[in-house]
């Protein structure tokens, strides 16, 4: 996933993307609970690690190519393990 924003310069990136991902995944599992419940069985849903850079000044346009040109497919998660 992809996400472009723009932020105050002294906001903590840290709490930004953690709440970004507890909002998200909140979401995402009381949307879908039964889609997801053979995958996610563990307590968490997004893992811990994250990227952030910056893009100084940039045109949106500018960035949205770059991240479109990177080619980079996402890998198919494992179903829960039999019990």
């Amino acid at each position: 996933m992809h996400l472009l924003v723009g932020i105050h310069p002294a906001l903590n990136i840290s709490t930004l993307i953690n709440n970004l991902k507890t909002a998200s995944a909140r979401r995402v599992r009381n949307r879908f609970p039964d889609h997801l419940k053979p995958f996610y069985w563990k307590p968490y849903f997004w893992h811990r690690a994250y990227y952030v850079g910056s893009v100084g000044g940039a045109t949106l346009e500018t960035v949205r190519r770059y991240v479109e040109s990177q080619g980079t497919k996402e890998k198919p998660r494992k179903a829960k393990p039999p019990a």
